[in-house]
C-alpha cells in the first residue's frame, strides 16, 4: 500500500529521482522553457516553484538553500536577479505546464512544455 506515499516513482530509485529533478530544475532555470514528459513535468513543477519562493525570500538562507538544489553559483545568481523579482505580487503558481499534441517518438510517452509564467495576474 502506497499510504501517505507523496510524488511519482517515474521508473526510478530515490537517487536517480533527486538527480533527474535536480537536472531539470537547472535547465528551466538557465532556458526558461524546457520539453519533458508530462509527469516529469509535474514533479518538476514542485520543485521549480519552491526554488522561486526561496528567490522571492532573497536571504542568505535562501540563497544557501537554493544552492544546495542548483549546485551552480550563476544560476542561483540568476534566480534571484532576474526570475524571482517577476514574481513579486504573484502569491503563487509561477510555472506553467502546457501539453503538447504530439508524443514522444520511442515510447509514445505525452509530452509538455514546462515554462515560467510571463507575469503577475
Amino acid at each position: 500500500m502506497r499510504h501517505r506515499q507523496k510524488g511519482r516513482k517515474l521508473g526510478r530509485n530515490w537517487e536517480h529521482r533527486k538527480a533527474m529533478i535536480r537536472n531539470l530544475s537547472r535547465a528551466l532555470i538557465e532556458r526558461e522553457q524546457i520539453q519533458t514528459t508530462v509527469p516529469r513535468a509535474k514533479e518538476l513543477r514542485k520543485m521549480s516553484d519552491k526554488l522561486v519562493s526561496y528567490g522571492l525570500e532573497n536571504t542568505i538562507h535562501a540563497r544557501r538553500k537554493a544552492f544546495q538544489v542548483l549546485e551552480d553559483r550563476t544560476l542561483v545568481k540568476k534566480l534571484f536577479d532576474e526570475i524571482a523579482p517577476r514574481f513579486t505580487e504573484r502569491p503563487g503558481g509561477y510555472t506553467r505546464i502546457v501539453k503538447l499534441a504530439d508524443t514522444r517518438k520511442g515510447d509514445a510517452a505525452p509530452r509538455a512544455v514546462v515554462e515560467f509564467t510571463s507575469k503577475a495576474q
